[in-house]
């Protein structure tokens, strides 16, 4: 029997909604979370192996974060909101590059040369503490902008 949007009222109300962002939000924390590893090893390689500058090594490992969060932000967060085309994905690659991207590497710069330059706090700990402060405008900026459902429509 086919089910039409009419019979879950609950998903048209403003408690669905809300329900719905707040699940979006737990899968959004999922994945960051799986970020926050993949960051964080990657900062490890090019600080520690590779003895960059810490400043250019947190740039790298954000951007490597970036680049993982949004394949499984497509797929998995907002898999309800699929792109539509290839051209689609690409935009929206580039909108989350130039939101996302640019709130997680200028904060997480800003903040690592507060933390590390200025209050010579552990590289690693202060990578924890610029991730989490970036995570809500995030999340806002991926809800919005990036995966909205028109935002890619060209018609």
């Amino acid at each position: 029997m086919k089910q039409s949007r009419s019979q879950f009222p609950v998903l048209r109300s403003q408690k669905g909604r809300e329900w719905l962002t707040f699940l979006r939000w737990l899968k959004f924390n999922f994945v960051g979370g799986i970020g926050i590893g993949v960051q964080m090893s990657a900062l490890a390689v090019f600080r520690s192996l590779l003895h960059w500058n810490y400043l250019l090594a947190t740039a790298m490992a954000v951007e490597v974060a970036v680049l993982h969060n949004f394949l499984w932000h497509e797929r998995f967060t907002w898999a309800d909101r699929p792109a539509l085309r290839f051209t689609h994905s690409l935009t929206r690659l580039a909108r989350f590059n130039a939101t996302n991207g640019a709130v997680s590497i200028l904060g997480n710069l800003l903040l690592m040369r507060l933390l590390v330059g200025e209050l010579r706090l552990n590289y690693m700990a202060a990578n924890l503490i610029a991730i989490a402060t970036c995570s809500l405008v995030n999340f806002l900026l991926s809800d919005r902008f990036v995966f909205d459902p028109g935002a890619c429509d060209l018609g």
